[in-house]
């Protein structure tokens, strides 16, 4: 579990719940049902208009990334692709079919196949890399969808805050029901703004960077495959590939 993406959620709630208190405020003034209901119902309508309903499922499948990020072994990967080269200088591109079918990534079986097959380094490259382009812009779909709602719920907030105050004006002669009004104003407001920066932005910009992390190890399996196809040594590629390692 990603502990950080935990902790920072629960900061930003004691932020905001600690701050009301220090004011002297009530937690209970922060409930508000109908200040809620438009700003969490109108920015859900809203997505659900813009986005097909393909990838709004795969934006919600993708949340447990937030606590539960897939794991990238660079590490790992950088020693199969030396072991490759290695066995690929003895044996022979022929030497590595068994471990294309033994592999469990499928990116990784595409390009291993095209190699013991015989491709030439520059059509394995360009295969491999506009399958990974591909995979990464289906990706960044779903932080796209969090990015609209993040952009929806200020001013779906602002239209609470406005829709709260034509009850105020409704009601001038009714002192009694002029503070039900003005809650729904200004909680509305609240959730609006607090929904997408606390919650809905920075929820895009992590699945953001675990798809461009995903996408990181992919480019190095890529390079590693196309030098093995070049017939560099192991040290070489190595060599070659190990800032990918600490850049991860």
């Amino acid at each position: 579990m990603d502990l950080l993406a935990l902790l920072g959620l629960l900061l930003g709630i004691f932020a905001i719940l600690g701050g009301q208190l220090w004011e002297g405020g009530d937690l209970v003034t922060l409930l508000n049902g109908p200040a809620f209901l438009i700003v969490v119902g109108g920015t859900l309508a809203a997505t659900l208009v813009q986005t097909p309903w393909r990838i709004f499922v795969q934006s919600l499948a993708q949340l447990r990334w937030i606590f539960l990020p897939p794991k990238f072994p660079f590490d790992e990967g950088l020693q199969r692709l030396v072991n490759w080269a290695a066995t690929a200088r003895k044996e022979g591109l022929l030497g590595l079919e068994q471990i294309v079918e033994r592999d469990e990534d499928p990116f990784t079986r595409k390009g291993m196949g095209l190699l013991v097959d015989g491709g030439e380094p520059h059509s394995i490259r360009n295969a491999m890399t506009t399958e990974m382009e591909l995979h990464e812009t289906r990706q960044l779909q779903a932080a796209k969808v969090f990015e609209a709602m993040g952009g929806y719920s200020p001013t779906l907030g602002i239209l609470g805050a406005v829709m709260g105050l034509i009850q105020v004006m409704h009601n001038l002669s009714e002192p009694a029901l002029l503070g039900s009004g003005i809650a729904v104003a200004f909680v509305a407001t609240i959730y609006g703004v607090g929904f997408a920066n606390l919650l809905f932005i920075p929820v895009a910009g992590r699945l953001r960077s675990v798809v461009l992390q995903q996408s990181q190890y992919r480019e190095m399996l890529i390079e590693g495959i196309v030098a093995i196809a070049e017939g560099e040594n192991p040290r070489v590629i190595e060599s070659k590939l190990a800032g990918f390692v600490k850049s991860s």
